[in-house]
């Protein structure tokens, strides 16, 4: 059988599987709706909620992004494991102990505010939607490279599938879907991991693999892996794999790993689609158990990540077992394959007839400084990068290069120039340097030349992830407009079935929305999960973690501090990111020129996906400072904090300075 026949066959065995527990487990009252009932047991929950948090950008980006940026891309590994020891230790019992359906329910309610409730339902919302345009795109990226769809249309069908189990059974549908999710896409991802250790390195354990010697059959020499990969990065003209700062390691300094890292991990914390999870089972006990098998079966697949990334990065960038000089007869299955979704293009600018993936973003060959001008310096010259995608430029230019490039270069100013001047244009229209990061995780099994059902089954748990996580999403955008919005504040005597019919309703224009945004996202899919990670740390952290660790913050200074924490972030987010989200015109019109003034990073050179950890510290900072000269909370809500911070079973705290001999 061919790879797609095998594709086919195991998207729709796992589809007709998700659909048939959302159908088994349909509910009609609002509790099974919104919190499966709240009686899923710890294991079980462990395994939803590992699988609702490993999302598409665990999946498919994170891995692409580490293979990218070396050592320095684990900060992505790092802030979200991080991230989820801060819920599961700090937040997730008091949350649970706290007993209602949703985030902006505990801000509403310790604030005893309907206004901070509104700003908290946005929040969510805002949050929510920029997380689950993330996965849409990653459901896109899956379709379109294996089962001959665009990614508009792969993302259509995604939101059929989500649409359909959500609305049918509600938390309780997708606490079980995610249960069957979880096993698909951990399958999937440690199968192949383990068969290119065993290939590259003998070793069955990938992570011990990336630490090991490389078999003599893959370079007689046998080099240990991680060195092979700094030599062919920087062969190539790429940082060292294996250096965690500075400008031969990546893009970032200290201070942004320090602000990338601090912004996922309090992100992952008051990540609302995460939290929501404590809430469905029996107890406190339950909740910190869910916790424990949660972290457990995500550690699974992090352990795994960066051997993924450094077996994907040999097989994309060797010039033997890579890209780099084959000819056009020469590229391998894999490259045709996603060559037709344009995000991996091989255009042979200087016509010399062989790939040059590197990265020398100029038009003339460069050389080591050292060897400049000098005789050895002729077989060293790293060329031009000539591998781009093409995802972003009109269809009818992309069209024109997935036919024929060489043709296109030719009518576009030729190839005496190096083509710079058909550079320089492609580059105009919106095509961009180096293949796209999402691929590499779904392309690597192909790279490696594993069995076709290895792939299919890798596509199955690329879907599993994106799906798993964007149905818990779309419940948290409809449980805060059908339970926040219409039932606590626009009609408090909704019934159980008015209730529920605006949750579907809610769910249906969620999924629209999502989807339009999933066709037309703003980034690869780890950055656009990034920014969604940096809003919910500067919106939601700081009133969560004050909400339950401080009675004396009142309600104006915790609106405050959130309007200004979202505020702040989503600005600076827009002016990095404005031709993108907008539009190149518009952005310029509104911001100014790309890479000036307010277009390049303002505050002390901090990414963009950094800035929510700067957003949540003046969250911090507005809401204490303001706490001290705005009125404090009423008795009832320092009861209420009192309560939730006792351990379940035990009576009230003693007031130690009220005891005798204090």
């Amino acid at each position: 059988m061919t790879l797609q026949v095998w594709s086919y066959i195991f998207v729709a065995a796992t589809f007709t599987l998700y659909l048939s527990i959302a159908w088994i487990c349909r509910v009609k009252d609002t509790k099974g709706f919104f919190i499966a009932g709240g009686g899923v047991p710890a294991p079980a929950n462990g395994m939803a909620t590992a699988a609702d948090w490993m999302s598409a950008a665990s999946f498919i980006s994170m891995a692409g992004l580490i293979s990218g940026m070396g050592f320095a891309g684990g900060v992505y590994l790092m802030g979200w494991t991080g991230g989820y020891v801060l819920l599961a230790l700090l937040l997730a019992p008091y949350l649970r102990k706290f007993g209602h359906f949703t985030v902006p329910d505990f801000v509403g309610d310790r604030f005893d505010s309907s206004t901070a409730r509104m700003i908290a339902l946005l929040c969510a919302i805002f949050v929510s939607f920029t997380y689950v345009v993330g996965q849409m795109k990653g459901v896109g990226v899956v379709f379109s490279g294996f089962l001959g769809v665009t990614p508009a249309v792969g993302v259509f069908i995604g939101m059929a599938i989500v649409f359909c189990y959500a609305v049918f059974g509600g938390m309780k549908g997708i606490t079980w879907t995610q249960v069957a999710q979880f096993w698909v896409l951990i399958t999937a991802f440690l199968i192949p991991a383990i068969a290119i250790s065993l290939k590259l390195t003998g070793s069955a354990v990938p992570s011990i693999g990336l630490g090991s010697q490389v078999l003599e059959t893959v370079d007689p020499s046998q080099p240990y892996l991680l060195e092979k990969l700094t030599h062919i990065n920087q062969q190539f003209g790429f940082g060292s794999y294996t250096d965690a700062y500075g400008e031969g390691a990546g893009k970032w300094n200290r201070l942004n790993v320090f602000c990338v890292v601090l912004a996922l991990m309090a992100g992952t914390a008051g990540l609302p689609h995460v939290i929501v999870r404590f809430y469905t089972v029996k107890s406190v006990k339950a909740a910190r158990w869910s916790a424990f098998w949660a972290l457990l079966f995500i550690s699974m697949l992090y352990l795994t990540a960066p051997a993924v990334a450094g077996f994907a990065r040999y097989y994309m960038v060797d010039d033997v077992a890579g890209l780099n000089g084959k000819t056009a007869e020469e590229l391998p299955e894999w490259y045709h394959n996603w060559n037709k979704t344009g995000l991996i293009a091989w255009v042979d600018f200087d016509g010399d007839g062989k790939v040059a993936f590197t990265n020398n973003l100029t038009d003339a060959p460069q050389y080591p400084p050292s060897l400049e001008g000098s005789d050895e310096a002729a077989g060293t010259a790293i060329m031009p990068n000539e591998l781009m995608r093409i995802g972003s430029v009109p269809s009818s230019t992309r069209d024109a290069l997935l036919e024929d490039a060489d043709a296109w270069v030719a009518s576009h100013g030729g190839t005496a120039d190096g083509g710079a001047a058909a550079k320089a244009e492609l580059v105009g229209l919106g095509a961009a340097h180096h293949p796209d990061r999402d691929i590499i995780v779904l392309a690597t099994p192909q790279m490696a030349q594993l069995a076709d059902w290895v792939v299919a089954f890798v596509i199955a748990g690329g879907l599993a992830a994106a799906l798993s996580t964007a149905s818990g999403l779309l419940l948290v955008i409809s449980s805060s407009v059908s339970h926040d919005l219409y039932y606590r504040v626009m009609n408090p005597k909704a019934s159980e079935k008015q209730r529920l019919m605006v949750g579907r309703i809610t769910i249906g224009v969620a999924v629209l929305i999502a989807g339009w945004f999933g066709i037309n996202p703003p980034g690869f899919v780890g950055e656009v999960v990034a920014f969604a990670f940096g809003l919910a740390a500067a919106s939601f952290f700081p009133a969560i973690v004050l909400g339950i660790f401080s009675k004396r913050v009142g309600t104006v200074p915790a609106i405050a501090g959130m309007l200004v924490g979202i505020g702040f972030t989503a600005f600076y987010i827009l002016t990095q990111k404005a031709d993108k989200i907008l539009s190149p015109d518009i952005a310029d019109a509104l911001f100014g020129t790309a890479g000036e003034g307010i277009r390049a990073p303002w505050v002390f050179g901090i990414d963009a996906q950094g800035i929510g950890t700067i957003g949540m510290l003046l969250n911090f900072a507005v809401t204490l400072g303001l706490t001290f000269v705005c009125k404090p909370p009423s008795q009832k809500v320092r009861d209420m904090v009192d309560s939730v911070r006792e351990p379940e079973g035990d009576g009230p705290a003693v007031a130690i300075e009220a005891t005798p001999g204090h």
